[in-house]
């Protein structure tokens, strides 16, 4: 084949006609946005001195980024920077209440920097609190986009339509999924291979917009493995959820969920 006729084979396979803000916005450039507001949030973690020349350069690195988002909103109509500038007090508020909550909760962190700065969890839930804040603004695809940079680094996969509250624990995190219709309440710790799903999704698109994935109330804690699903059901405040539970149906509040024990056998060799 020529390659003249190669590149006519190609152009004919690519027939996908997404909105052209979609293709100007490339995946390394969401990565780069969620990297600079999160140092401009944590700017005391990654610099010894507070330079106003730096951090305005963050800041205008931010913003150039912000205008290649393409508005996704059904209205048409989106945020604007300024705006979204407006939501970093309480996502810096809500972040720090999760570094605190890691750092209280993890006995082999050795301090609140390391959190910020190594922390899987921290990771992942930095990067969905800007991914959300991105979406309520109408900004869907690069919340996606910023979401799933987080996913692929962190392996935990958490919808940017998710509501998290404040003081949320992600301990080791490999393999937990958080659906997009989830309401997470304050205090929250989960463990890793946690799933928060949907029922079913036999009726796809129908679907779009409703309540599929569960409700966890406050101070709750699910231990690894746990799955969890459907839009109605909820998880009371104070309840213990064991590894390896399947729920499909709410639990009262304070309550205790645990499998029962398998039988296992020990040979000598």
């Amino acid at each position: 084949m020529k390659k003249s006729e190669y590149c006519e084979f190609i152009a004919a396979l690519h027939t996908f006609k997404g909105p052209s803000g979609m293709k100007r916005l490339s995946r390394s450039g969401a990565k780069e946005f969620y990297e600079e507001i999160r140092e401009l949030l944590f700017y005391d973690c990654y610099h010894e001195t507070f330079e106003t020349e730096a951090m305005s350069s963050l800041l205008e690195k931010a913003e150039d980024h912000f205008k290649g988002f393409e508005c996704t909103a059904q209205s048409g109509t989106c945020g604007l920077f300024p705006e979204f500038l407006g939501k970093l007090p309480k996502i810096k508020e809500l972040l720090d209440s999760d570094v605190e909550a890691i750092y209280q909760g993890d006995p082999a962190c050795y301090s609140p920097l390391e959190v910020v700065l190594a922390y899987p969890g921290f990771i992942a839930i930095s990067a969905h609190r800007i991914a959300h804040a991105l979406l309520e603004l109408g900004y869907g695809f690069a919340a996606r986009v910023i979401s799933e940079y987080a996913h692929s680094r962190t392996g935990i996969d958490i919808h940017p339509g998710a509501a998290i509250g404040g003081s949320f624990f992600i301990d080791h995190g490999t393999g937990i999924v958080i659906g997009e219709t989830a309401v997470i309440g304050r205090g929250v710790k989960i463990y890793q291979g946690v799933t928060l799903g949907a029922l079913s999704l036999k009726e796809g698109r129908k679907l779009t917009g409703k309540k599929r994935h569960p409700t966890i109330e406050d101070g709750v804690t699910i231990y690894s493995g746990a799955s969890i699903f459907g839009g109605d059901t909820v998880i009371g405040e104070g309840s213990v959820i064991g590894s390896s539970a399947f729920i499909t149906q709410s639990v009262p509040p304070h309550s205790t969920v645990r499998t029962k024990p398998y039988d296992l056998e020990i040979k000598s060799r």
